[in-house]
């Protein structure tokens, strides 16, 4: 089945979208995690556009879609707002379905308390933690510091920061090439080389900056010294904008299919994102201690919410990363149905 693109113009933003599947199937809509793009979603769409009709937008200031800048004071608001103007300019009134990726799972969950009308189940795809990235500790999400120290734009490896500004191809360490190979799966899985390079074009067409990816910063007087902005990707995600947890407070809340690799190092309860776990691990220095600055348990903390609301079910696929659509593809579509059935 042929996967076709397009620009469609909300009343927000010139939006980028891939499309498959026959106008009148379900809807279900794909959500791409940060430094990411619907690019990487081609395989799956190729494996479903048989049974739904796929909808991926790019998000705000990544792949192909408006540079616009991201208000990081409204958490995970200004994307549930970009998606739910899309559905409005593609004449989706019926509720949907929506998969979630990474940070895209944060997306699909606050569109769901935002709309809660319009969804009809989700899938959480290695889902974000519902208490943002970094700077809380304790399945309920608690702040390590007041002024969350350790989460937001400040936190991006600065190296890893300048290659993906300057386009680099390379496979450098700290190269978004390496990037993929090492965290978005589990290292050693390897992809035909044309679909690769259709993922790095993806990484690299993020917009970088203050206003999107990663956005800015502030000093902090706690360790490591940085603390979240008000603008771009990194702030949105910290914790001092984005609490999901009232996602279990939906009455009633949608069902949920989570699905996350057993070696996922992005999202984790030992994550080579998060300072806290980093500094226990010796790679960023002057770390304070477990009892000052432990590791955010992300797995623990989305488990904690989705118990509260109810109806979830949670799998974990062995020997996969942080991508089970790309890790697992036959299994990860196999499961898509069944759920969504």
């Amino acid at each position: 089945m042929t996967i076709s693109s397009r620009h469609v113009q909300t009343a927000r933003l010139d939006t980028f979208v891939r499309e498959a599947g026959p106008e009148t199937a379900p809807v279900l809509v794909l959500v791409h995690g940060n430094v990411s793009s619907s690019v990487f979603f081609e395989p799956l769409m190729e494996e479903l556009a048989g049974q739904f009709r796929l909808i991926a937008p790019d998000f705000r200031g990544y792949g192909d879609s408006e540079r616009l800048p991201i208000d990081a004071t409204r958490g995970m608001r200004d994307f549930s707002d970009d998606l739910a103007a899309l559905l409005q300019a593609l004449s989706v009134t019926d509720p949907v379905d929506l998969l979630g990726w990474s940070a895209g799972g944060g997306v699909v969950m606050q569109f769901a308390i935002d709309h809660p009308e319009r969804v009809r189940r989700l899938v959480l795809e290695s889902g974000m933690s519902p208490y943002g990235f970094g700077g809380t500790h304790g399945e309920d999400g608690r702040p390590t510091t007041a002024d969350f120290a350790g989460s937001g734009g400040g936190t991006v490896n600065p190296d890893f920061l300048a290659r993906l500004r300057d386009g680099d191809r390379g496979e450098d360490p700290a190269s978004p090439l390496t990037t993929l190979r090492q965290f978005y799966v589990k290292p050693g899985l390897s992809f035909p080389e044309d679909l690769e390079q259709r993922f790095l074009d993806g990484m690299l067409a993020t917009s970088v900056g203050e206003a999107t990816y990663p956005g800015d910063s502030t000093p902090s007087g706690h360790w490591p010294g940085v603390a979240p902005g008000t603008t771009g990707m990194n702030n949105a995600i910290s914790p001092a904008y984005c609490d999901l947890s009232p996602f279990a407070d939906l009455d009633p809340a949608p069902q949920v299919l989570w699905v996350r690799g057993d070696q996922d190092q992005i999202v984790s309860d030992t994550s080579l994102f998060d300072m806290g776990y980093l500094g226990q691990v010796g790679a960023v220095p002057g770390w304070p201690g477990e009892e000052t600055f432990p590791a955010q348990p992300m797995v623990s903390q989305l488990r904690h919410v989705l118990q509260r609301a109810g109806g979830h079910t949670e799998t974990v696929y062995p020997d996969c990363g942080h991508s089970p659509h790309l890790e697992h593809p036959d299994r990860f579509a196999a499961d898509l149905r069944a759920f969504l059935a």
